[in-house]
């Protein structure tokens, strides 16, 4: 295996242990960068730390500080820090189990690869694995790693497990204060059919190959496009024209419109369920696109 395991160590249930190694599941997708340049000279820009009223300072000069009031500081030397840092425990305790969908999907943070370690902890591995599957369940504990403590979940993956780390609550923003405003009307009848029908309509299997950073693709366009040009970039005026907002669509035709338009449809669905019959004529009153 290529990549090298993030941790190493046993998971434990009751009076089983079974070593295991993680792996991340994850890795940095397409990305572009920018440095900062001096456009006369063509010169990448440095920075320096600086103190107001000093100038530059050294490395060894600087410390970490915890504001706990206006201009006020607790000042942490490296050493203190690493000092509280959690010894990274060699064994995850399998503390609790609970139904797949009992856990929000905010709360998923990172994920990795769980494999044993060794042919002698593949049998318990594969035991732990398949009672797992077999209760629908996910095994909850809590695994120091690199100087933190996480709270992680794991569960089955294939032959192998997936163990994901959780955010804490206090890391978890309440719905409620960004929801509450919205009102608690029932949609009416005719539009919630024709939009149901059009999410059955686009039904499909979800394949993340599917989809592409298209943000990440049009930057890369540019940049070869003025690395070919010498900066000059010639671009199509009707590509950027600002869409026409005076023709306002009723929700109704919207919907109706959205049905009948197949070839517009991205990525491609792989439908399983029938649509249902054509929408009722009956007009809803007129709304907002």
């Amino acid at each position: 295996m290529a990549a090298r395991p993030v941790w190493r160590g046993q998971i434990r249930l009751a009076l089983v242990s079974i070593p295991v190694e993680l792996y991340p599941a994850t890795k940095t997708g397409a990305s572009i960068s920018f440095h900062q340049v001096h456009e006369p000279s063509g010169k990448r820009i440095r920075y320096e730390k600086v103190v107001p009223g000093i100038g530059p300072v050294d490395r060894d000069e600087i410390m970490k500080g915890y504001e706990v009031s206006k201009g006020e500081y607790v000042l942490l030397d490296p050493e203190e820090i690493e000092k509280v840092k959690l010894e990274s425990r060699k064994t995850l305790d399998l503390v609790q189990f609970v139904d797949i969908g009992d856990i929000d999907a905010m709360y998923f943070e990172k994920p990795y690869y769980v494999v044993p370690a060794d042919d002698l902890a593949e049998e318990a591995f594969i035991v732990v694995r398949e009672a797992l599957r077999k209760a629908r369940k996910v095994g909850i504990g809590q695994l120091a790693m690199r100087g933190q403590e996480h709270v992680i979940a794991i569960k089955p993956c294939g032959k192998g497990m997936l163990l994901e780390t959780l955010r804490y609550a206090d890391e978890v923003r309440k719905a409620g204060s960004y929801f509450n405003e919205i009102g608690d009307a029932k949609p009416d009848a005719d539009l919630l059919d024709l939009a149901s029908t059009l999410i059955e309509k686009k039904a499909g299997e979800f394949d993340a190959k599917e989809f592409h950073n298209r943000y990440v693709d049009a930057l890369q366009k540019l940049i070869e496009q003025k690395r070919k040009t010498k900066g000059k970039v010639i671009q199509d005026p009707d590509e950027d024209a600002p869409a026409d907002r005076s023709n306002v669509i009723d929700l109704m035709a919207a919907l109706k419109k959205s049905l009948g338009d197949d070839a517009k449809a991205t990525p491609k669905a792989k439908s399983k369920a029938k649509p249902k019959a054509a929408a009722p004529k009956k007009k809803a009153a007129g709304g907002r696109k």
